[in-house]
């Protein structure tokens, strides 16, 4: 990578699909990688060791994003083993469907603290030294549903919907300072969970889609590699649709 002040990334939720398509893609572009997982060790070390052998530097980290002091402590040993942290992807995400009506306040409250909580506990944290380094990337993941809503998912599209608020804001605040804050939001993408969706449930989702399939992690991993670059260093406040057409 051109700019070495970006020498150091943090990946949250970062032990399967779009994290772990998108620690590998920033180990690849020359970053070290601090892989965050919350519930799944054995994934996190298989992305670092993955990126470790493709000649890269990763760390698997334990970070939950719903808790300060665990924030606080990830970020204290990614500084110490790997250096400060210049590109922060905030992917840790929840998701419990279900209908308003009868919908849990637990489940509310789970979900928007992980999707938007967290991801602003993280960015509030990362840039202390982005802000002294005058250089750093925040890339927010997102989700098609902040911009079209469905039907199940109140919580899940507010916490995302709120998440691109907040990119918007907070890039007003600190662009001056050589900081982009950008958002992300993918369609439906091949994962676990999409793989144990049904055909009938697969195949609703692909009409629904103009390019008429479902993303791969490492589609939306391209996108989110070019926002931690230097090639995007005029690229702020940017929500980007990466869903084949779905809310176009």
């Amino acid at each position: 990578m051109s700019d070495r002040r970006a020498s150091v990334a943090l990946v949250t939720g970062a032990s399967r699909a779009i994290g772990r398509a998108t620690a590998l893609a920033l180990a690849r572009s020359g970053l070290a990688v601090a892989v965050g997982y919350r519930s799944d060790p054995e994934g996190a070390e298989e992305v670092a060791a993955k990126a470790s052998a493709d000649g890269g530097r990763a760390l698997p980290i334990s970070i939950d994003v719903t808790e300060e002091k665990s924030i606080e402590g990830a970020f204290t040993r990614i500084e110490s083993e790997l250096g400060t942290v210049r590109v922060l992807v905030n992917n840790a995400g929840l998701s419990k469907d279900g209908l308003a009506v009868r919908y849990p306040t637990e489940a509310w409250d789970a979900t928007v603290n992980t999707n938007l909580r967290g991801a602003f506990l993280c960015s509030r944290r990362a840039l202390r030294g982005m802000l002294k380094a005058r250089w750093g990337r925040i890339v927010n993941i997102a989700s098609a549903a902040a911009l079209r809503g469905n039907s199940g998912q109140s919580a899940y599209s507010a916490s995302k919907a709120g998440l691109v608020g907040m990119t918007r804001s907070m890039a007003r605040e600190v662009a001056i300072r050589g900081i982009t804050v950008n958002a992300v939001c993918p369609g439906f993408v091949e994962s676990k969970i999409t793989a144990v969706a049904g055909d009938e449930l697969r195949q609703r989702y692909i009409e629904m889609t103009p390019a008429g399939r479902f993303g791969t992690p490492e589609e939306i991993a391209g996108v989110i590699a070019f926002l931690a670059g230097p090639e995007a260093s005029y690229v702020t406040g940017a929500i980007l649709s990466v869903d084949g057409g779905l809310t176009a």
